[in-house]
């Protein structure tokens, strides 16, 4: 089972969909001609109040075409001439009415979204059988009430929740902490009260405005006090005394044998798992540089100081990633891998395909190591952390210079177009984003996690990612993913297109602070609007402003647009956006005499009239 994704491989991947999509019919109890579907969608329009005529206009039931309720406003499916529905989008319509349950019959829903209405009542404490494989469920700015449902918990794909900005009470599911994919959970501004469940620190979390929660990061949750009759005290007095006795005695017992009595262990460095491996720590490091001293897991626990929370510099959907100083001051990153499904033997392989791929844009490997059930990778050590960092920590936004920042654009599309069309075998990312462009102490970019998004699926396609509500982090993902369920180049394109907008704008791909209060988009659906409303100047960063290079900043603009064009044929390759950028950065006189040319393997003649094809293209 190969690492990297091999262009050549369509027969596989072809026999792999078909596989993978007659197994998910069968277990969803599926025909190629759903009517459920299509009864879901009526009932929803006969459940809801529709005051502006957005559905009553919209959704036509009388067409029979194969695929007609694939044109409805605010629905997509999961191909274009198949009646299933795969997301639901009615946000900010008008709606009013309570939560339809006639989404029921939408068996194979992954995203819903009802935000920005009028809506109220409960959500079904049955919401699990009703969304059996929803990923994202966004009900924001509604007055939905009652509680929570802890059935939600049992909804086990969800990667988003969003609830903020209605007027839920009670307290929340404990269980929802339990959600092993959950990124984002939002009930800010709601009426809910008692302890918070305990996420894992990576959630984007947000419990504002709810004065009666507590728990972690919050206010500490006070213990309830007890009932102040007469039995309840008398008892409190009886069994006091009794404990109190108990514990004289164990006391002195433990005190007579000088035996410490300690506490429950706890984990605060998070690294409990780092110390169930010390008892092999004498196995060695599979290095792929003879140049580097050799190295032991002991060597790699001592450097992150057994993988103190102290040292994380990164985390993401492939890991987590510590910073490592060896006795000889020699630095490095250490990624401890999710848990994968590869044999060891497997696993071993694709270190040894990855290990080869060798390129001044892309992080080097250094070495990997297999302690019991942990995966960890070494990698060079890169002191400026992540693009992303660089862009969005700080209250005052980011303070990066614009020939830096092009710099970075350059080299990352330079290291990228050479995964495309130069590596052998090709390599797909599937997961870029200003979080895998790493920053070297020269500001040099560097592409990390190249070939490991295939080592995280047991199953050796791009469809378990999607089913698993895991393709990628919000605000990247091409659109044609939720249709298609394949990672083509085409997909890094639109994702890299997204950093460019990032670089531009200093905004989050998936929050735009400029924007106003109402937009629910991402920053792709914002520059897409500013740019209708010839407004796009209003994207730039502050910081940028007034510093001579509009008009760069103006071609940057066209070449991110094109990338994240909605129709993946429209998009240009990687080698074309790399010659893009490089042409717009000439006068800073970035590449050097070493660099090595890239050369698209591709049937046209002409390299030079794609490039100047695209040019006119940006220019329109």
């Amino acid at each position: 089972m190969g690492l990297v994704t091999r262009m050549g491989s369509n027969q596989r991947e072809i026999s792999g969909f078909l596989g993978f999509y007659l197994v998910f019919l069968l277990m969803s109890g599926l025909s190629c001609g759903n009517e459920n579907d299509i009864a879901c969608l009526r009932s929803i329009k006969e459940s809801l109040q529709d005051p502006n005529n957005i559905l009553n206009s919209s959704w036509n039931f009388s067409n029979s075409t194969k695929g007609f309720i694939c044109s409805f406003t605010g629905i997509d499916c999961w191909a274009p001439n198949e009646d299933r529905v795969l997301t639901i989008r009615l946000s900010n319509m008008g709606l009013r009415g309570s939560f339809p349950l006639g989404i029921y019959n939408c068996s194979n829903l992954q995203h819903l979204d009802l935000s920005s209405n009028e809506l109220d009542g409960v959500i079904p404490a049955n919401v699990s059988k009703i969304m059996p494989y929803v990923t994202s469920v966004v009900l924001s700015s509604n007055r939905f009430s009652g509680e929570i449902p802890e059935n939600l918990a049992n909804c086990s794909y969800l990667n988003v929740i969003q609830l903020d900005h209605n007027k839920f009470s009670g307290q929340i599911p404990l269980e929802l902490g339990q959600l092993s994919r959950l990124k984002r959970f939002t009930v800010a501004n709601n009426l809910l009260v008692g302890q918070v469940p305990r996420f894992n620190s990576t959630i984007d979390v947000d419990f504002s405005n709810n004065p009666g929660l507590c728990g972690p990061s919050l206010s500490p949750c006070q213990k309830s006090s007890g009932k102040s009759n007469t039995g309840v005290i008398v008892a409190a007095a009886v069994s006091g005394v009794t404990v109190g006795a108990i514990g004289v005695g164990l006391a002195m017992f433990f005190c007579a044998r000088r035996v410490p009595v300690k506490k429950k262990e706890e984990d605060p460095e998070g690294n409990k798992w780092a110390k169930s491996i010390k008892g092999i720590k004498k196995i060695k490091v599979s290095l792929f540089e003879n140049s580097i001293s050799k190295m032991r897991l002991s060597d790699l626990m001592k450097a992150t100081d057994n993988f103190s929370k102290h040292n994380i510099i990164g985390e993401g959907r492939m890991g987590t990633i510590y910073k490592a100083r060896l006795d000889d001051g020699s630095m490095y990153m250490i990624k401890r891998l999710q848990d994968t499904q590869h044999s060891e033997e497997e696993f071993v392989s694709e270190m040894a395909t990855l290990g080869s791929v060798k390129h001044r844009d892309l992080v080097p490997l250094i070495g990997f190591c297999l302690a019991g059930k942990e995966k960890l990778l070494v990698y060079k050590y890169m002191k400026n952390g992540t693009l992303y960092d660089q862009l969005h920590q700080g209250e005052d936004g980011c303070s990066m210079e614009w020939p830096t920042r092009l710099k970075i654009a350059i080299g990352a599309a330079r290291g990228l177009a050479w995964l495309h069309h130069n590596c052998n075998p090709r390599i797909i990312h599937r997961n870029i984003s200003s979080k895998c462009i790493l920053l070297d102490s020269d500001f040099e970019p560097k592409i990390s996690d190249f070939g490991l998004a295939r080592l995280m699926n047991p199953i050796d396609t791009h469809l378990s990612t999607f089913v698993n509500g895991e393709f990628g982090d919000i605000g990247y993902v091409a659109p044609e993913y939720s249709r298609t369920l394949v990672a083509t180049p085409k997909g890094d394109v639109y994702s890299f297109g997204t950093v460019l907008l990032e670089l531009v704008t200093g905004e989050r791909p998936n929050e735009v602070t400029k924007a106003p209060e109402s937009f629910k988009g991402t920053l792709v659906d914002w520059v897409i609007e500013l740019t209708k409303n010839s407004n796009l100047k209003y994207a730039i960063d502050k910081s940028l402003v007034g510093k001579g290079v509009d008009h760069e900043i103006s071609q940057i603009f066209k070449v991110a647009r094109n990338c994240v064009s909605l129709n993946p044929k429209e998009r240009p390759s990687m080698f074309e956006v790399y010659q893009l950028l490089r042409a717009i950065g000439e006068r800073y006189h970035f590449s050097t005499d070493a660099e090595i040319m890239l050369q698209m393997d591709t049937g046209d003649d002409d390299i030079q009239e794609l490039i100047v094809a695209q040019e006119a293209k940006s220019d329109q």
